[in-house]
This record gives C-alpha cells, sequence and structure tokens, in this order.
C-alpha cells in the first residue's frame, strides 16, 4: 500500500512537472507579446512627438515671416491700400495661430495671440492717421439727461452726447488696445443703441461704461472691445478677428469672432462661434452657447469677414486661472440647452 501511494505521488508530480513545463512557451509568447506591444507603444510616441515638432517649428518659421511681413508693411505704408494688404496678412496670420491651436504649446499660443492684438492694435493706429481729420464738438449737457432717455427709443441726436466718435482710449495691461478704437458708445444708460452694416464695415469698435442698454451691431467690424458694462445686452455681426470682453457683469451677449477673451468678468453668458479658442482669465459664472442671432443680410457679412461657420469652437475654453486639466473649471460652464432660447428681438 504504501509503495502504491508513492507511486500515484510520483505520477502526479511527474503530471504537475509536465504541465508546468507546457505553461513556459504561453507565459513566454505572452510576454514577448507585451514587450513588443510596449516598443510599438513607444514607437508611437516617439513618432508623434517627432510631428509635433515638426508642426511647431513650421509654426514659429511661418508666423516668425508673416509677422515681419507685417510690421513692414506698417511701419512704410503710407496709404490705404498698404495697410489694406497688411490686414489681409494679419487674416492669414490669425489663420495660422487658429490651426495651431490643436498642437501648440499654451504658452506659446498665449505669445502668438498678444503679437497678433499688438499687431492689430498698430494697424487701427495707422488706419486712424491715414484717415482725413473731421471737425466735431460735443454738446454739454447733463448726464441725467441722457440717462432719461426711454428704453425702446433708439439714440438720435437728443442723445449724440451718449455716442464717442471717437473714444478716449483704453489701457490694458501688456501694450492693449489703446487708441486703435474709434467709434463705438460710451457712459449711456437704460437705451437701444444701433449701428448698420455701411457703418461698421472692418471698424474698430469700443463700447464702455454701459449699464442696461441693448446695443445691436448689424455688420462686420475688424474688432470689438466691451468694457465696464452692467447689465446689458450685446448682440453682433461678425467680428473678422478679435472680441475682448473686460470688467464687465450680468450681461448677455450674441458674438461670432476668430478669438475672445474675456477678462475680470462675472454672471455673463455668451453666445458664441468663435474659430479658435475662447480665453477667460480672473472670470466667475461666464456660461458659454452656441451663436444664434441672426438678421437680414448675415450671411453676406460672414462672407466678408472671413469667418468660417462650419468651425465653431464655442465650448472649448481655455481657463488662465485654472491649469488642472483633470478637472473642470468653476468659473465657465455651458449653459443648458433648456436655457438657450432667447428672444433675441
Amino acid at each position: 500500500m504504501e509503495a502504491a501511494s508513492c507511486s500515484a505521488a510520483a505520477a502526479n508530480g511527474a503530471v504537475g512537472s509536465q504541465r508546468d513545463r507546457s505553461l513556459v512557451p504561453e507565459r513566454l509568447q505572452r510576454r514577448e507579446q507585451e514587450r513588443q506591444l510596449e516598443v510599438e507603444r513607444r514607437k508611437q510616441k516617439r513618432q508623434n512627438q517627432e510631428v509635433e515638432e515638426e508642426k511647431s517649428d513650421f509654426f514659429a518659421a511661418a508666423f516668425a515671416r508673416e509677422r515681419a511681413a507685417v510690421e513692414e508693411l506698417l511701419e512704410s505704408g503710407e496709404s490705404m491700400e498698404q495697410l489694406d494688404e497688411a490686414a489681409a496678412r494679419l487674416q492669414g496670420l490669425q489663420k495660422l495661430v487658429n490651426d495651431a491651436v490643436l498642437f501648440l504649446a499654451a504658452y506659446d499660443l498665449r505669445q502668438g495671440q498678444e503679437a497678433l492684438t499688438r499687431l492689430q492694435a498698430t494697424l487701427a493706429e495707422r488706419r486712424q492717421e491715414l484717415q482725413p481729420k473731421k471737425r466735431f464738438a460735443f454738446k454739454t449737457r447733463r448726464k441725467d439727461a441722457v440717462s432719461a432717455t426711454t428704453v425702446d427709443a433708439a439714440p438720435g441726436p437728443a442723445a449724440a452726447e451718449g455716442i464717442l466718435a471717437f473714444p478716449p482710449p483704453l489701457k490694458e495691461e501688456g501694450g492693449g488696445i489703446g487708441s486703435g478704437f474709434v467709434f463705438g458708445f460710451s457712459n449711456v444708460e437704460s437705451q437701444v443703441l444701433e449701428k448698420r452694416a455701411e457703418e461698421l464695415h472692418q471698424r474698430d469698435v469700443l463700447l464702455t461704461e454701459l449699464s442696461k442698454c441693448t446695443v445691436r451691431l448689424y455688420g462686420n467690424p475688424n474688432t470689438l472691445r466691451l468694457a465696464k458694462a452692467r447689465g446689458c445686452t450685446l448682440l453682433c455681426g461678425p467680428v473678422s478677428t478679435s472680441v475682448f470682453l473686460e470688467d464687465c457683469s450680468d450681461c448677455v451677449l450674441a458674438v461670432a469672432c476668430q478669438q475672445l477673451r474675456v477678462h475680470t468678468t462675472r454672471d455673463t453668458r455668451i453666445f458664441l462661434q468663435v474659430t479658435s479658442r475662447a480665453i477667460v482669465e480672473d472670470c466667475s459664472g461666464i456660461q458659454f452657447a452656441p451663436y444664434t442671432w441672426s438678421y437680414p443680410g448675415i450671411d453676406k457679412d460672414f462672407e466678408g469677414s472671413g469667418l468660417d461657420r462650419s468651425k465653431n469652437n464655442w465650448n472649448d475654453i481655455d481657463d488662465f486661472n485654472w491649469l488642472a486639466r483633470d478637472t473642470a473649471s468653476p468659473n465657465w460652464s455651458i449653459l443648458p440647452e433648456e436655457e438657450r432660447t432667447v428672444q433675441w428681438d
């Protein structure tokens, strides 16, 4: 019996050893597959990195070349034709930046956008210098006389003192827009303010210190800036380049543009079409939804603006105060669909 038990144990041990030996090639094969997958993953990662570096190098060279060409045109431009050429090349430069958003580092993207802003400001200043000087005068009237105008009335001659043909420059940190804005409304309360396409075409618009106003801009401005607005609604046609929003609260905007930057603003809804990423900084309570405003002639204005209507990054937002990529920023959110129905007019 004892001998039989030993024989059985030996037999079982032999079977177990054979099983272990048969598993060795399977484990080796699996390990080799894992090794090959890791090698392929690293190879793909290295190739992707090389492609990104090539794209970044191409962008840097192309941007520097076009920037130098625009700067030369702005420095030597003595005619509106040269400035028009500079504007056209600036639009190409903006498109270059827009196309690089997906692969460019955040720092490089910000540097490119700031360089574009400075060039756009210089272009606006050079245009202003070449425009024939117009004689104008402001009426002196008490401020409360302006604010007494009814909301339902569009601003006419009686409200002209609330409309600046050449508003004072608004300084911005880091060399901002300054005196490039030459058209808009300022210091107006509880009014409906409107401008038409023939007045807006490729002009730089500044709206500042408005309270409880509704502003409708039918047409295609070059740039748009809204500053120090409280409880206002702004509806604007396609803006060829940039929209800046600064120090505003409790506002509603509908804007289409290449670039949007929102600074020190709170509790504001933005119905947006933008071809690059929108940027928020030092903000809270900002809500975004797709651009839905329309008016007769908007298709023509979009064509003139150069904006790609099929491209809209309305919900792709960079918050410069929120660097955590795995957690959503608390400073902005998507406006719920049930709250997007708005009667604009």
